[in-house]
C-alpha cells in the first residue's frame, strides 16, 4: 500500500512538518505531534489503530511536494 496523495488521496507523512527521520534503527520514522516513532511510515499505523486518515497532517513549506 503506497501512501502517495495523488493515488490513494491520503497525504504523505513525508510531505508533513511533524515527521521526521529518528536516530533508532528499530524505529526509524517518528511523527513529534502524536508523539511516537515507528518501524514503518505513522500515517501507517494512524490508519490502521483509527481506522482514518491523519487529522494532524500539516504540509511542510520548506519541502516541495513529491
Amino acid at each position: 500500500m503506497t501512501m502517495r496523495k495523488e493515488q490513494s488521496g491520503v497525504p504523505r507523512c513525508r510531505d508533513c512538518r511533524h515527521y521526521y527521520i529518528t536516530f533508532d534503527r528499530n524505529f526509524p520514522y517518528g511523527c513529534r505531534e502524536l508523539g511516537f516513532k515507528s518501524a514503518r511510515e505513522p500515517m501507517r499505523d494512524v490508519i490502521e489503530s483509527s481506522g482514518e486518515v491523519c487529522l494532524y497532517y500539516l504540509p511542510d513549506k520548506s519541502r516541495p511536494p513529491r
